[in-house]
């Protein structure tokens, strides 16, 4: 449940950038991070791809280790402005994000998962 709860917020947040890839790509440029799309493209296959194979159960550790790089990224490039509570908010959120990540990374996919089914060490609670 843990792992389909974390994948859901990153597979929504795909889903809006790949259903308006414009207003995302102006979203990336107004911060003046360099190569929008190449940052849109890299955005989209953790949010979407390694969201999937989070929810999935496969190659469980990686996965959750990239994400949380990610998240943790994600925070220090878009939600900066901690003077601001929104951002300062959002900043927080995506820490906690990673934290729970790397609590999967830690502990592994559990038995419902396909690395389990793959014979991938898994941790048993």
């Amino acid at each position: 449940m843990g792992r389909a709860l974390l994948a859901s917020l990153f597979l929504v947040s795909g889903l809006g950038k790949a259903a308006a890839p414009a207003a995302t790509l102006g979203y990336i440029g107004s911060i003046g991070l360099p190569l929008p799309a190449l940052a849109l493209a890299a955005a989209l296959v953790v949010e979407l791809g390694f969201a999937t194979a989070l929810l999935l159960g496969y190659r469980t550790r990686l996965v959750a280790l990239v994400m949380a790089g990610f998240s943790i990224a994600t925070a220090l490039i878009f939600h900066n402005q901690l003077g601001d509570q929104n951002q300062f908010i959002h900043f927080l959120k995506n820490l906690a994000i990673a934290g729970g990540l790397l609590q999967v990374a830690a502990f592994g996919p559990g038995a419902l998962s396909l690395d389990a089914r793959s014979g991938r060490r898994v941790a048993q609670a």
